[in-house]
């Protein structure tokens, strides 16, 4: 499928009732309803705090792939994907291919507590992806379950990531990032997870005629208590998609639309059999993330008769139903070797805070005063 088609896709099935990085059962559940008479909708479990666990099954075909979203409830980007992907497999008929060939069972929020709280863990600050061995989270048992009882080909593990990430060692944000997770201790390259690095790779291909130089991989350093190595373990080959940062796009409104097209990818590389074992040599030249980045950096600052860089990160929030990025300083030194999403320049003046004193370690404010003019440091 070309890549203008598949902007073209998204921009005719965006989900428009989604928007935003605060996403919760309360915001799918009309969307549930409204997709009721297209695909088997059922409530798989409840949370902790007994909300309801949703699976969606999509399509009729052999070839079975699970995908959750939102195990970190405070990731939501791939589940405003899901649901842009389910208006496609609605209402265009260029998806026929994918539901006569595949059956995808959907977990849309796999972690509605922590969405509604807004946090990375579940209601008993468990980090879900740290319990597929263990199982003593009634979401990990929902998911085990899922697993167990579909037996998949294929999973897809979604997340978001921080703005923090390079594209390896370059002023590139990792704006989608992706991992063939290990199955062993020695990471060793099995067919299984070349199945999973040759779906990325076709994803890869796509992203760089638009993204050139923004997609990264995660380290596969083998933790068996993560549910992709569990998985991956039990030779079901296991992708894990990673929602991150395009400039200026706090609100992952622009990287949905990326995120989408991946999924498209990666379903018509499974469908068209187009899946090359040899593709993990390319898969191996992605370069890995890298902590690289910061929100702001306030570069030459003077402060107590030094000159230095400042580095602000937004603190994500959850104040009345909405995130608000609050800007805190993380570093006071010098960050040649660091990069930013946004700059401004003290030229060797010193910087204020909305008190008039000079900012230090842990400021946290919308704006500062440099050389008697007030600059925002909030994302335009």
């Amino acid at each position: 499928m070309p890549d203008n088609a598949l902007k073209s896709i998204f921009k005719t099935h965006k989900e428009t009732a989604l928007f935003g990085r605060y996403i919760n059962t309360e915001h799918i559940t009309p969307l549930l309803k409204k997709h009721a008479n297209s695909f088997k909708i059922k409530v798989i479990g409840q949370s902790v705090l007994e909300e309801n666990i949703y699976s969606i099954t999509v399509g009729s075909g052999n070839k079975k792939i699970l995908m959750w979203s939102q195990m970190h409830g405070n990731e939501s980007t791939t589940t405003k994907s899901i649901f842009d992907l389910l208006n496609f497999f609605t209402n265009d008929s260029s998806s026929n291919s994918i539901l006569k060939a595949c059956t995808i069972v959907i977990i849309p929020i796999l972690n509605p507590d922590g969405a509604k709280a807004y946090t990375r863990v579940n209601a008993n600050a468990v980090d879900l992806n740290r319990d597929a061995q263990n199982l003593s989270q009634p979401e990990s048992v929902v998911l085990s379950t899922v697993f167990n009882n579909f037996k998949p080909h294929y999973c897809f593990n979604l997340h978001g990531q921080r703005t923090i990430f390079s594209a390896g060692n370059t002023n590139n944000s990792a704006s989608l990032s992706f991992l063939s997770p290990a199955q062993d201790v020695d990471c060793t390259i099995t067919d299984n997870r070349k199945v999973a690095m040759s779906v990325i790779v076709k994803i890869n291909r796509m992203l760089q005629k638009t993204l050139p130089n923004q997609v990264g991989t995660y380290d596969d350093a083998f933790n068996i208590n993560c549910v992709g190595d569990t998985f991956q373990s039990l030779n079901a080959p296991t992708i894990l998609f990673e929602a991150g940062h395009i400039a200026n796009d706090y609100d992952r409104e622009i990287v949905r639309g990326y995120v989408f097209q991946s999924y498209i990818v990666a379903l018509k590389t499974i469908v068209d059999n187009a899946i090359d074992l040899e593709d993990y040599k390319e898969y191996l030249m992605i370069p890995q993330n890298k902590k690289l980045f910061f929100d702001v950096i306030i570069k030459n600052a003077r402060f107590k008769s030094e000159t230095l860089d400042i580095a602000i990160q937004y603190q994500e929030k959850l104040i009345d139903k909405k995130i608000h990025f609050i800007p805190k300083i993380e570093k006071m030194e010098n960050l040649d070797t660091f990069f930013s999403h946004n700059y401004l320049n003290a030229n060797d003046n010193e910087v204020f805070g909305k008190q008039k004193n000079l900012i230090d370690f842990n400021y946290a404010n919308d704006f500062v005063i440099i050389d008697n003019a007030k600059f925002s440091l909030k994302f335009h």
